[in-house]
């Protein structure tokens, strides 16, 4: 280090982050099931912090739409409904298209082998045949495009419903099991972006989110069915 210069300081994160981090995993993971109550105090208890500590972390959680805050009732895991489902998948196609256009357009080759290393870990996860690695490798490349494409207001507006994108694209792939398929479709958009073809990296970023209609149909049908049992009971 340069006499003089300033030496790093390394800031440790907040119990609530890491409590936060934790419970979201959990949801993500399917641990903590949609409708799931989550108590103060008993996270409180399994975590050996301050219901404080618990609240905050389950703000930050409300915030980012996993957590749904019910007067006089606490705090539940929210699920996907199909509007829910139709909200996403529109957004994130026009998020991600713009993306991987923005991305194409101005692609380095430094930027490439980044792009590529993202993808070679989607690929190392399909061959783990772990559905929870795959999951967070698709997310993953996703952000890695999005933070190519140098767009400060696209990635801001990206950030606020990335953790909900991530719940999006586990539902979705619970739903299209095939991994060859999945892999296929990322290695073809990844090589669209490389060779700088704008065009037909915003098209296939946003043919890539129809497997987003499927969910919704899927969450329609789940609605009704409820709506039914509800009607009969």
């Amino acid at each position: 280090m340069k006499q003089n210069q300033p030496k790093p300081v390394v800031i440790p994160r907040s119990l609530d982050v890491q409590a936060a981090d934790v419970i979201r995993e959990q949801i993500l993971n399917g641990t903590l099931a949609p409708g799931s109550r989550l108590l103060e105090i008993n996270l409180a208890k399994e975590f050996n912090l301050s219901r404080a500590t618990i609240r905050s972390a389950l703000q930050q959680l409300t915030y980012e739409g996993l957590v749904i805050q019910l007067p006089y009732k606490g705090c539940t895991v929210s699920g996907l409904s199909s509007q829910d489902a139709w909200e996403l998948y529109t957004l994130r196609s026009a998020l991600e298209s713009l993306a991987a256009r923005l991305a194409a357009a101005a692609i380095t080759p430094s930027q490439a082998k980044q792009l590529n290393a993202a993808l070679q870990q989607l690929v190392k996860a399909a061959q783990k045949n772990s559905w929870n690695e795959v999951a967070d490798g698709d997310f993953a490349l996703h952000k890695t495009i999005i933070q190519l494409a140098g767009h400060r207001r696209l990635q801001e507006q990206y950030k606020i419903v990335e953790q909900q994108i991530r719940l999006y694209i586990i539902s979705c792939n619970a739903l299209h099991p095939d991994l060859d398929d999945i892999i296929e479709q990322h290695r073809e958009l990844v090589n669209a972006i490389c060779s700088g073809d704008a065009s037909r990296a915003e098209l296939i970023a946003r043919n890539h989110n129809t497997d987003g209609k499927a969910l919704v149909e899927h969450l329609q049908e789940i609605e009704k069915q409820n709506s039914a049992d509800k009607a009969l009971s």
